[in-house]
């Protein structure tokens, strides 16, 4: 180590040409100086944790915790690192232990944002365990969301109409193209699971005139949708509840949509989520369902330790063949389906330079920690929609009658 410093040693573990500069508390710098990002080692917890952790698991905790810190835009950090070394692996881990020494190889705090899988509580995806990991995720600050998602509060995937559509006008066709491919027309109930801060509800009620009810786990979505949709004037025409989705009882709905929730049901409850849902629409009624899906139905269906541990505890995605099946299986025929991948790559851009451009006031409302684990979550998104280890799928089924009539247009009209 005499003459060679801890920015040195990083350096080596990553593509030899890589745009990116690295920094260390030992004073060391390695890389160019004109690099678009660099990466600072400031303490040596971050080395302990690289060292002690597992693959992404240590690089977040070190990033969380302010121990390694990133000058410049994140996505483009982890573009560069994945397209070198992609992480910290177990030969890598050796290595760097052999240029360091064992003095690394302690006990380091876990972050207090870190959820571990053994300190919940039921069984995965009971009622009580999902209500916890819902709260977990979304009942953090109302006003922490309003600075990423900006005033449309529209925590899914946008679908940008044309090049250079501002995240507003994104949103807003989104929930439109839900609306028109539900067939939505004045006087129809539409069923909104997992409503979120009601956006849908109140832009199917505003401009297609249909009774809503939305439902969401979250004590603080709620809150804040109910407000909005009084001072929209929304009162008679939408609803949302402070409820599990399981708990409706109202039946003969026109339409279902659910816009972001399967990602939380897990891949074994998708046959009673979907003929629940089933059984909530009149015969003819359409369900339409948007979620993140893996590019293949091999895959594991849980979230890596990151993404499971700091932001969505117990989420599980599926390829879309497995949600088509689990649809058909439980008696709907599916009509049509669409993949909007490059729109959410661009979504968590919009919602990434939100959070830049706002960081002091995010940092005030959520805690620097809080603040990093969203950084690093939307950029590692936004790469995994980038290179297609996530997708992003829409899928129209509907509920036929006895005698098998659709009452679908005999071409799409959306």
């Amino acid at each position: 180590m005499a003459q060679q410093g801890l920015a040195q040693v990083f350096q080596r573990l990553t593509d030899p040409v890589a745009p990116m500069r690295f920094s260390a508390y030992d004073g060391s710098v390695a890389g160019p100086d004109e690099a678009p990002v660099e990466l600072e080692i400031r303490s040596p917890l971050a080395v302990s944790y690289l060292l002690t952790s597992p693959g992404e698991l240590g690089m977040a905790r070190a990033y969380v915790t302010g121990d390694l810190a990133v000058h410049g835009d994140v996505y483009v950090a982890l573009r560069t690192l994945a397209d070198g070394s992609e992480r910290l692996n177990a030969r890598q881990r050796v290595e760097l232990l052999g240029r360091l020494g064992p003095r690394f190889l302690r006990r380091v705090p876990v972050p207090p944002e870190e959820q571990h899988p053994a300190r919940r509580r039921g069984w995965r995806h009971s009622r009580s365990r999902d209500s916890a990991a819902i709260s977990h995720h979304y009942d953090v600050s109302n006003r922490f969301y309003e600075i990423v998602l900006g005033p449309s509060m529209a925590y899914t995937c946008a679908c940008y109409p044309y090049e250079g559509a501002t995240l507003e006008e994104a949103q807003a066709e989104k929930h439109d193209l839900v609306c028109r491919k539900l067939g939505l027309r004045p006087g129809m109930r539409l069923l909104d699971v997992g409503c979120g801060w009601g956006g849908m509800a109140m832009h199917a009620a505003q401009h297609y005139g249909v009774q809503a009810l939305g439902v969401t786990l979250s004590r603080q979505q709620a809150d804040w949708a109910r407000k909005t949709i009084a001072e929209r004037g929304l009162s008679d025409r939408a609803e949302v509840r402070h409820s599990d989705y399981r708990d409706v009882t109202e039946v003969e709905f026109d339409a279902v949509s659910s816009i972001g929730l399967t990602e939380h049901v897990g891949a074994a409850n998708l046959p009673a989520y979907f003929r629940f849902l089933h059984g909530k629409l009149r015969p003819g009624a359409r369900l339409l369902n948007h979620s993140i899906t893996r590019p293949s139905t091999t895959e594991p269906h849980r979230a890596g330790k990151f993404i499971d541990r700091y932001v969505f505890p117990d989420g599980e995605l599926e390829g879309v063949g497995t949600i088509v099946t689990a649809m058909q299986d439980t008696g709907f025929e599916v009509r049509h389906e669409e993949g909007l991948r490059e729109h959410y790559a661009r979504t968590l851009a919009d919602w990434g330079a939100n959070l830049d451009s706002h960081w002091d006031e995010a940092v005030r409302e959520v805690g620097g920690n809080r603040a990093r684990v969203w950084a690093l979550y939307m950029a590692a998104s936004r790469l995994g929609f980038v290179q297609r280890s996530l997708e992003l799928h829409q899928v129209l089924g509907v509920r036929t009658d006895g005698r098998g009539a659709s009452r679908m247009p005999l071409r799409p009209d959306w």
